[in-house]
């Protein structure tokens, strides 16, 4: 059941109180009464109401000063004044000090119901925004970023010097999932802008028209379907960030109005005359080489320096896998609390297979393989056999001495000798061929599993794999 909203009252004489209190119960709401300042202040002292209705005149002091107390003690309830000598000084003044309304007496009591309605839904959007924005920074904090290596830790630490400083362009590049959005927001969120809008747009979803309108605005009439006027992403994020990915693909006419809009800060909307003023930082990433597309005349030399101000590269997974380990167990976590699992770890075999996977998809790539095996399995841990076969089967990367001293990694001799079989007449299995074989790769090691997989010109994690899978023991 939801919790009813208080609402204090604060008023010298006993019967407005009264009616104040059996109108307000009836509408829903409790009710706490105080009939001086010195009186509200102390109930104020100990709880927090959602509203306060005060008088404006008191017998130990005036509304103007509790409500200055009020703003001090409990800044976000609002405050609505009621008085019977209205004067446009005090009403100037109560707004001054933060009042939410000010009404004279005596006051409707519906007119009074609707006013406290409105306020306290404003309060309650205005919380939710709140909330909103302190979830995005703590979600997309730099400390949130997974990655101990010492080329994020440099990435990171660029990012808190940019966040922290005056500049207008940062130019984030790497390879597709690499996570150039988490840095985006991270330097958003850690800077001074943190409390203004993020927008973000990718430019190669939109033809450059569409594109430009979305980023400009356009004025009504601007072109066939521009019915009305319309802000754009720049105009809504003044004094925020609007992120602008895979800007490599923008095309060049609408390169040379953003690099106008750097340039001055300024802009005009499609089909307007009127320059508009905005204060921006604009983050722009690509996957692309832009030097290469400079040479080649797909994109703007002097948009490119223009953006390159602050150039940060994120490394792709391969470059630090080291940080592999701390990625998946961050994303158990993640897909235990989404999808209600309790999945606690990953056996070193898995996770070697993990490490040793070059990730073309990066960062993006490996949250999908454990997402995909959290909804697909609930257990404490994690195994080989639950790894997608590719990743298990790739040799890329050596992994450790097995048994004995004895190298796992796979044998690949272009000399080994070529294995004569004979297809029946009625066909085989090839999972029952491929069962057999490893089957009498075991036996002749008498169950030596890095032998075994030498073999096999497999790694021993490979082998394992193949056991479970085929029930061999």
């Amino acid at each position: 059941m939801k919790p009813r909203e208080r609402v204090l009252v604060v008023d010298d004489e006993k019967l407005i109180r009264m009616t104040l209190r059996s109108r307000l119960e009836k509408e829903g709401y409790e009710v706490q009464e105080a009939e001086t300042g010195a009186a509200a202040l102390s109930l104020l002292q100990e709880e927090e109401p959602e509203l306060v209705l005060l008088d404006y005149r008191l017998p130990d002091t005036d509304g103007i000063e509790v409500l200055r107390r009020t703003r001090e003690l409990r800044p976000g309830v609002p405050v609505i004044l009621m008085t019977a000598y209205s004067s446009v000084g005090s009403a100037v003044e109560a707004m001054k000090l933060g009042a939410y309304d000010y009404l004279d007496k005596p006051v409707r009591t519906d007119d009074l119901m609707a006013t406290i309605a409105k306020a306290l839904e404003t309060t309650r959007l205005r919380r939710e925004v709140q909330h909103h924005r302190s979830e995005q920074e703590r979600l997309y904090g730099i400390a949130n970023i997974v990655g101990r290596s010492k080329a994020m830790q440099a990435v990171l630490q660029m990012a808190r010097k940019v966040a922290g400083s005056a500049a207008t362009t940062v130019l984030v590049q790497g390879e597709s999932g690499t996570g150039k959005d988490l840095v985006a927001k991270a330097i958003h969120y850690a800077s001074s802008r943190a409390h203004e809008p993020f927008m973000n747009i990718t430019c190669s979803a939109l033809p450059d028209t569409l594109l430009e309108s979305e980023l400009f605005g356009h004025e009504r009439g601007a072109f066939t379907d521009a019915k009305q006027q319309k802000k754009g992403l720049l105009e809504l994020a003044d004094g925020g960030t609007v992120f602008l990915d895979e800007i490599g693909d923008m095309g060049l006419g609408l390169q040379a109005k953003l690099l106008r809009f750097l340039e001055e800060k300024a802009f005009k909307r499609v089909g307007g005359v009127r320059d508009i003023q905005v204060d921006v930082r604009i983050i722009a990433a690509t996957n692309r080489d832009l030097e290469r597309a400079v040479r080649e005349g797909a994109f703007r030399e002097d948009l490119y320096y223009r953006l390159k101000v602050i150039p940060i590269a994120l490394p792709p997974l391969r470059e630090r896998r080291e940080d592999i380990p701390e990625l998946v167990h961050h994303f158990l976590e993640q897909f235990n609390r989404e999808l209600k699992r309790n999945t606690r770890r990953v056996t070193p075999e898995a996770m070697a297979c993990l490490v040793r996977y070059p990730w073309p998809g990066n960062v993006r790539e490996l949250r999908n393989v454990i997402e995909r095996i959290m909804i697909l399995e609930n257990r404490e841990e994690l195994d080989v056999t639950d790894l997608p076969e590719e990743i298990v089967q790739h040799q890329g990367a050596p992994s450790s001495s097995g048994e004995g001293g004895e190298d796992e990694t796979e044998e690949t001799s272009s000399d080994a000798p070529a294995l004569s079989l004979e297809l029946p007449a009625g066909g085989v299995s090839l999972r029952a061929v491929e069962r057999e074989l490893v089957r009498l790769a075991l036996e002749r090691t008498r169950g030596n599993q890095s032998r075994a997989a030498r073999l096999l010109r497999i790694s021993r994690d490979a082998l394992r794999y193949k056991v479970k899978k085929f029930g061999l023991d």
